[in-house]
């Protein structure tokens, strides 16, 4: 299979997408949202393809909901049934992200976590997490979450305002690489999010 890199958060809301989006472009990648809930706002793969991924690199998701909350409950609320076996990678030629909802422990079913589903597909994962006030907390718990299930983890990257002691701690702590920080942008587009992801992340480090 070629290569695969699940993108998760400690949170919702503090730019995985973004960061999801400049990977997928940075890399070439096809980019796949497995379940999205909620999508009166657009939907996370239209606004990766807005942000530069072409949009014959992004894969349709298996479950569009209409319910912006877990998918969980979101599917139940749209009398829907998500089948786990339809959540199998996408065969693809060249490499894929693929972007979680929410954080790790995100239900999928009431049976299924997200973390559960990335350790069926034992692709490496990368974590995303704010720099804002609580993230130690949040990143440790993210980390451990994953290797409990013996989830691989490629490293964590940053969103927002440098806070070089929370980054270090959480490392340091967690014994996890640190692969970058995106700052926050604006303007965020296509064209500001390619070059800031080039100055700010070594491409070497996905491989």
């Amino acid at each position: 299979m070629s290569k695969t890199i699940v993108v998760t958060g400690t949170d919702t809301d503090i730019g995985k997408t973004v960061f999801a989006a400049g990977l997928t472009k940075a890399l070439g990648a096809s980019y796949w949202k497995p379940v999205q809930a909620g999508f009166d706002d657009g939907t996370d793969s239209t606004r990766v393809a807005q942000l530069g991924v072409p949009a014959s690199s992004v894969i349709q998701e298996a479950y569009r909901l209409r319910t912006p909350c877990s998918p969980h409950r979101s599917a139940e609320l749209d009398n829907v049934i998500i089948d786990p076996a339809s959540l199998a990678l996408p065969q693809v030629t060249g490499p894929l992200v693929v972007e979680g909802a929410g954080g790790a422990l995100v239900p999928v079913t009431r049976e299924l976590l997200y973390a559960d589903l990335f350790a069926r597909w034992a692709a490496p994962v990368v974590i995303v997490a704010s720099t804002a006030l609580g993230t130690i907390n949040h990143s440790l718990l993210t980390i451990e979450a994953l290797r409990t299930r013996d989830v691989p983890i490629l490293g964590i990257t940053f969103i927002g305002n440098p806070q070089e002691d929370t980054e270090e701690t959480i490392c340091a702590i967690g014994k996890v690489r640190r692969l970058g920080r995106l700052p926050l942008l604006d303007p965020l587009d296509s064209e500001s999010l390619a070059a800031t992801f080039a100055r700010c992340f070594a491409m070497d480090d996905f491989q």
